[in-house]
This record gives structure tokens, C-alpha cells and sequence, in this order.
């Protein structure tokens, strides 16, 4: 049975990672694989190890990221980029523009994380938002005529990402983010004032029934992040995307291969799920289309991030239950610990904790892939 898995996992790996755009076409392409190729599905256990660049391309990661053989990109879609002005962002011209820049200097842009055509417009349900859905199912058949399938987004309009400490000492001294619900709930409303979790739940049925639809013909994997920080509301905004049973109500509002979620690790596990048995649930429903691969300590109202091998998640299991559900998807570390040497101006994406954790990363892809038992 392992045999076959395995056997299995170095085909699917290689169809996905050769071609996009059919079934026929990719296995036209497999026949002509070089040994390179099918070596390197096998050593990632079949999964699209990347990296994120959300400060643009930084050369220094750039280079040791080719050096260690991670090949993946994550990003957006920003024109400027590609020294394209008056483009907007969810245009061909952007697009195509986008990728072939990251082609140039060696890596393959696989997913779109921040859709820039997906704001508060449609999150909060304010005049405009039909516009701004029309920019993004545009901008899904733009990104499907240049191969990239994959769109990372989140439901937490106004405020997204929230810590209350970007620099808290972790191990050795390294410096991680964390989040204290106490610093937090005093903060002032926003400029919406209070936003409920009915507001935000009709908004979000509203866009998925419009998009949906298109992303079936299009091929593209559209993949819900968690709220983080988990909490329920932050400066009177409501979060929905804070538990399980809201990712099956999400999965449930409109069935299809193409809804489905990013699997962030550290934000379930700080909703107190096992994680490894979580990527099962959900990697049988095939609803797994991305994967932020990382840990945590504490819980949902008080944590901080942690190196990769000192968190509350297990780690070998997690990764092994991607494998044995079948994932082939791309994955990538996310919000490491910022190490010496290394500037933190950008909290959570320090270039030496992020080798850290593709070496890490790697090693337990190779582990589970080879395990005999």
C-alpha cells in the first residue's frame, strides 16, 4: 500500500506541478519529466514548498530560497512591480506582468495571498461592493489564463492581522509576535462603528454565491484564512472565521471543489483543535487547497508565535496526515521567530527564521514520505 502511495503522490505532484490548463496536457508533460523533477515531488512528499514575499522581491531571500531549492512563490498582484502604471492590479496586463517577473529571477508564483480586489466594499456590505466583486472574478480568469490557481483571502475587514507585541524575547532571545486579549479590548471603535457577525455572515454568502460559480470555470481554488487573532471582535468589528464549525458553515453555503480553505496551523490549534486530526476532517473533504505551516503557544485570548519545533502542535503528525490525505498543494512556512542578525521590520517574516523553517519543513516532508510503518 505504501508503495502505491507513494507512487501515486510522485504522478499527482508532477501533473500539478507541470500544468494547469487539463488533464491531457499534464500528462503529456509527465511523459517528458526530467529525473529532476520527479525527484524533487518526491523529496517535498509531493507538496509546493514555498515562501511568501509580501515586502516585494527581496534578493536576499530570493537567493538563498533558490539556494535551498524553493522554488514556490506567494504573493499579490501590485503593478508597480512590473514598473506598470495606471494598470489596475486585477488586469491581464498586471497579472501576466507579475509573473513573468518572478519568472525572470528564477521562481514560480503559485499563489495570490491579499487579493487586491477584495476589500471592505464587500466584507461590510457598502455601495460599491458589486464593482469590486466584478474586479475579482475578473482578476480569477486573469490569474487562470497565466497558470496560478490559487487564492489565499481572509473575511476580517478593517483590522486583519492584530498583535499587541511584534517583538516579545522567545528562545534565545529571538524575537516572536504575540497577542494579550487584555491590551486589546479597550481600543476605540473604527470608523464603521459596530459590525456584527449576522452583517459579516450575510456579506460573505452574498460574495460567495457571485464568485463561486466562476472560480468552477476558471479552476481556481479560492482559500479562506482564519481570523487571527480568534477573538470574537476587535475594535467593534466582528470575526467569523474563528472556528470550526464557521469553516464547514463556509463549506456549506456553497458546496464545490473550489471553496474551500487555507489551513494556518497556528490559528486552529489556538481554537484548541488537534491539528493533525483537523488536516484530516478536512483533507478528506479535499476543502485543504493551502497550507501556513507553523506553531504557536497558548491560547486563543494569549499566545505568541514560536520556532517551528517548540510550539503545541505536533508537528511530524501534521505533516504526515497532509501525506496521507493526499495534499499536493502549495505550502509555506509562516510568521517565524525574527533571529540575530536579522532586521524585524517585518515581524514574523525574518529570512534566517524563515530558512530555519524550510530546512524544518523539508526534513519532515522527507520523514513521512519514507516512513515504512
Amino acid at each position: 500500500m505504501e508503495t502505491s502511495r507513494r507512487k501515486f503522490i510522485r504522478t499527482s505532484a508532477s501533473l500539478a506541478a507541470l500544468s494547469v490548463s487539463g488533464l491531457a496536457e499534464a500528462n503529456s508533460s509527465l511523459a517528458n519529466a526530467s529525473p529532476a523533477t520527479v525527484t524533487s515531488a518526491v523529496r517535498d512528499a509531493g507538496m509546493q514548498l514555498c515562501e511568501a514575499y509580501f515586502s516585494g522581491m527581496n534578493e536576499q531571500k530570493i537567493a538563498l530560497t533558490k539556494q535551498m531549492d524553493v522554488l514556490g512563490a506567494v504573493g499579490g498582484i501590485s503593478p508597480g512591480m512590473a514598473g506598470l502604471k495606471d494598470v489596475k492590479p486585477w488586469e491581464y496586463q498586471a497579472v501576466a506582468a507579475i509573473k513573468e517577473a518572478w519568472e525572470k529571477v528564477g521562481l514560480k508564483l503559485r499563489v495570490i495571498e491579499g487579493p487586491p480586489a477584495l476589500g471592505e466594499k464587500t466584507k461590510l456590505g457598502l455601495a460599491g461592493r458589486d464593482e469590486e466583486i466584478a474586479n475579482f472574478i475578473t482578476l480569477m480568469h486573469n490569474l487562470a489564463k497565466v497558470g496560478i490557481d490559487t487564492i489565499c483571502y481572509n473575511w476580517m475587514p478593517v483590522i486583519g492581522w492584530f498583535r499587541t507585541q511584534n517583538d516579545r524575547p522567545g528562545r534565545g532571545g529571538a524575537l516572536v509576535t504575540a497577542f494579550d486579549y487584555e491590551a486589546a479590548k479597550g481600543l476605540p471603535l473604527t470608523q464603521y462603528g459596530e459590525v456584527s457577525k449576522e452583517t459579516l455572515w450575510t456579506n460573505l454568502a452574498y460574495f460567495l454565491k457571485a464568485v463561486v460559480p466562476e472560480a468552477e470555470k476558471a479552476g481556481i481554488k479560492l482559500a479562506m484564512h482564519p481570523d487571527d487573532p480568534q477573538v470574537d471582535s476587535l475594535r467593534g468589528i466582528a470575526r467569523i472565521m474563528n472556528t470550526v464549525d464557521s469553516f464547514k458553515r463556509l463549506l456549506d453555503i456553497y458546496p464545490s471543489p473550489n471553496n474551500g480553505i487555507t489551513m494556518c496551523q497556528g490559528n486552529f490549534a489556538l481554537m484548541g483543535q488537534d491539528i493533525p486530526k483537523l488536516i484530516q476532517y478536512f483533507g478528506k473533504r479535499k476543502a485543504i487547497h493551502f497550507v501556513h505551516f507553523r506553531n504557536v503557544r497558548g491560547g486563543k485570548f494569549s499566545f505568541e508565535e514560536t520556532f517551528h519545533d517548540e510550539g503545541i502542535i505536533d508537528m511530524y503528525q501534521a505533516m504526515r496526515a497532509y501525506y496521507d490525505t493526499g495534499f499536493t498543494g502549495p505550502i509555506r512556512p509562516d510568521h517565524v521567530p525574527t533571529m540575530y542578525g536579522d532586521s524585524n521590520q517585518n515581524p514574523g517574516y525574518s529570512t534566517i527564521g524563515t530558512l530555519y523553517a524550510l530546512g524544518y519543513m523539508r526534513g519532515l516532508m522527507e520523514a513521512v514520505s519514507k516512513r515504512r510503518t
